[in-house]
């Protein structure tokens, strides 16, 4: 398969109603400007073409970053908008009809809470998965019970695909994290609720290229 390289290490996920001080576009264009590596668009509300109209102000700010925008859920949305993939949750769309939707050149994420679910992520399919939470989380309703970073190792040793750990995640918990072998982090609040998401952004990024150092 010919999909794009990517970069896991600090993996935005946001969406409307996760921004306090600055709109969406804003958020996205500082936390680039901070090291960002990744974005994730998540909105379970909006209709279509809301959706995708965020999408596409969302791939105005990223493309000339170079940064890809991966859809969360949202299959047909992602094919609208060509983002660069999408990512699901074990009760969302099976990953394996994501992969026939999408094709070979896309990406797909796929959420483990469990090392049973990241046993059974078939590399073929998937690209990465999404591990958590590590703490407690009040950004997803129906988060887990939290599994810490010692969970977040069990699941990295239970698959060869990489793993971007996810729920709750501050700067303090990154050496744990990257030590427990993901190959980053993703957070939500941590930056879309800062006043200056650049220099949250940038603040989890050095966490992150210095424990990987």
């Amino acid at each position: 398969m010919t999909r794009p390289g990517f970069d896991l290490s600090v993996y935005l996920v946001i969406g409307p109603e996760d921004v306090r001080h600055h709109s969406l576009e804003d958020v996205v264009a500082l936390a680039a400007k901070g090291g960002v590596s990744l974005v994730q668009l998540r909105d379970k509300m909006a209709d279509k073409q809301r959706f995708v109209e965020l999408g596409r102000a969302l791939q105005g700010v990223l493309k000339p970053a170079g940064l890809p925008l991966i859809v969360n859920d949202r299959v047909e949305e992602a094919v609208a908008l060509g983002a660069a993939g999408v990512h699901v949750g074990q009760d969302d769309m099976p990953a394996r009809l994501v992969r026939q939707v999408l094709g070979p050149d896309r990406l797909v994420g796929l959420s483990s809470s469990r090392p049973e679910d990241a046993q059974a992520a078939d590399p073929q399919v998937v690209d990465y998965l999404g591990a958590g939470p590590v703490n407690i989380t009040t950004s997803k309703a129906d988060a887990k019970k939290p599994i810490a970073a010692e969970g977040v190792g069990v699941i990295c040793r239970a698959t060869s695909l990489p793993v971007v750990a996810i729920g709750g995640i501050q700067v303090a918990d990154v050496p744990a994290l990257v030590r427990a072998g993901v190959s980053g982090v993703a957070v939500v609040s941590a930056i879309c609720s800062a006043t200056n998401p650049e220099s949250a952004a940038r603040d989890l990024r050095q966490a992150v290229d210095q424990a990987k150092a």
